[in-house]
């Protein structure tokens, strides 16, 4: 079996787009991966059609060595968009590999260690907050506009059987909720990222408004992704203390500061998922920075992220993927989740466009805010290539 053709396909996702890499194999097997091209990756898509000619009319099956002789030819430019561009390449042979073999990617891996996976909802309001005319108009769910919104959505939540709500920093001070990410995104505010203590205490009512409608049992987490400096961060951590948050998820380039802010900090601290591969994360497991390390599987691939994860169970660490894009981004993550003995929870998008679902053959299976694995072979999930060229990214 050799691959044959390799093609990207990109749909509209309303605020951003939906990826997919499609490898077709003589044989007429085809494998799929997602991978992640907006405003932080542009031009993912063209990198990864450039490494292609060195991938066509190999074995799809032999995964690691056509991975490693990749990442050995892209050397001098590791990291980033490259990593991505070869996991995405990789993930899509892997999908082939496991229907080859008749058997779902997690097995290739000793799994599964578990049938239905813990979710929590991803940027729980976010969406709502920045795009309310879009969510109205074309959405067809509520806005959110106030705290009064967040709370209903959250008791919504609640009872839809999620047990744990990740929000991002949310004020609303103006005829329109903002999200406070300074120096962050892509309309970045104030690049010295430094704490707001009015905008802060905004953040704080947002959380109390949260615990006050989901309870004291459900679990609360906040992403300030690398919106505060680590003094900021130390000072946020403490402000949010009495909410008893189940992580606070904030990202810095420098190990020893995580660690100091973990130190300092009365909340569980999460992060680490910008990272590409073991000896990225090593540092930071070295210092003992997190409480809990995200791993973004359609970044680093899932060979290598299994391998991450590996390496944090010898730190005594438990792992959670970072999963923000479409179906198959989701179900690749799964299988990731499915494949670890040190799992805390899994990411997943329940906010997004109507026509998510059309983009695949099927949708993963959620109940009582768990997601139920699947048996099929490969990563148990095809895209939908008619509904995916109907719907070009705008």
């Amino acid at each position: 079996m050799r691959i044959s053709k390799i093609e990207t396909l990109q749909a509209d996702g309303g605020w951003r787009r939906f990826s997919f890499l499609k490898v077709s194999t003589d044989e007429g097997l085809v494998g799929w991966s997602e991978y992640a091209e907006s405003y932080w990756s542009r031009g993912l898509g063209a990198l990864i059609e450039a490494l292609a000619p060195s991938a066509i009319g190999e074995d799809p099956r032999r995964v690691g060595p056509l991975t490693a002789r990749l990442h050995a030819t892209t050397r001098l430019t590791a990291g980033g968009l490259t990593h991505q561009a070869i996991a995405a390449i990789e993930n899509a042979c892997l999908d082939i590999k496991a229907k080859a073999l008749g058997v779902p990617v997690y097995a290739l891996v000793g799994g599964p260690y578990r049938e239905r996976l813990p979710l929590y909802w991803s940027h729980f309001g976010t969406f709502r907050a920045r795009y309310p005319e879009y969510f109205a108009q074309v959405g067809g769910t509520t806005q959110v506009r106030s705290l009064d919104d967040l709370q209903r959505l959250a008791r919504e939540a609640v009872a839809r059987g999620y047990r744990a709500l990740k929000a991002n920093p949310l004020v609303f001070d103006g005829p329109a909720p903002r999200m406070l990410d300074p120096g962050f995104g892509p309309r970045p505010t104030e690049f010295a990222q430094n704490f707001d203590a009015r905008a802060w205490a905004q953040v704080d009512d947002q959380m109390a408004a949260l615990r006050e409608a989901v309870g004291p049992e459900c679990g609360l987490m906040l992403d300030l992704n690398f919106g505060l400096k680590p003094e900021g961060q130390l000072r946020a951590a403490r402000l949010l203390e009495r909410h008893r948050l189940h992580w606070l998820e904030l990202d810095t380039t420098d190990p020893a500061a995580l660690a100091q802010v973990r130190a300092g900090a009365g909340t569980p601290v999460a992060s680490l998922e910008s990272l590409h591969g073991r000896r990225a994360y090593r540092p930071f497991f070295d210092k003992g920075a997190v409480d809990v390390a995200i791993v973004d599987v359609p970044w680093n691939g899932f060979l290598e992220s299994v391998k991450i994860a590996s390496m944090a169970e010898a730190y005594e660490l438990n792992v959670a993927p970072h999963n923000f894009c479409g179906h198959l981004y989701t179900m690749i993550n799964a299988h990731f989740a499915a494949a670890l003995p040190n799992l805390r929870i899994m990411e997943i998008e329940v906010d997004d466009v109507p026509w998510r679902d059309e983009l695949f053959t099927t949708a993963p299976q959620v109940q009582d805010g768990e997601l139920v694995l699947s048996e099929a072979p490969g990563w148990g999930i095809e895209v939908n290539e008619e509904a995916v060229r109907s719907r070009p990214p705008r």
